[in-house]
């Protein structure tokens, strides 16, 4: 099972984009979208983005992520 998180778009040379969340930082293609812009949080899948996400959704879905996670140990 994949749970993606959004990332926000911080800088973009030609087909790639630099995205992040919480301080971690993946490169991304984003030719499967149109109009990528800096300051845009997108849904990023085996190195492509795939889906662009308004801020409200976005931050909607971080905080509960982050509200899933609170706590969580790493024992299986």
């Amino acid at each position: 099972m994949c749970i993606a998180i959004p990332m926000k778009v911080i800088a973009i040379d030609g087909k790639y984009a630099v995205c992040e969340y919480e301080g971690i930082r993946k490169l991304a293609r984003i030719d499967f979208l149109s109009e990528v812009k800096v300051g845009e949080y997108v849904i990023i899948h085996t190195g492509f983005a795939i889906q662009k996400l308004d801020i409200e959704d976005a931050l909607e879905t971080i905080r509960i992520y982050k509200e899933l996670t609170s706590g969580q140990t790493s024992e299986v």
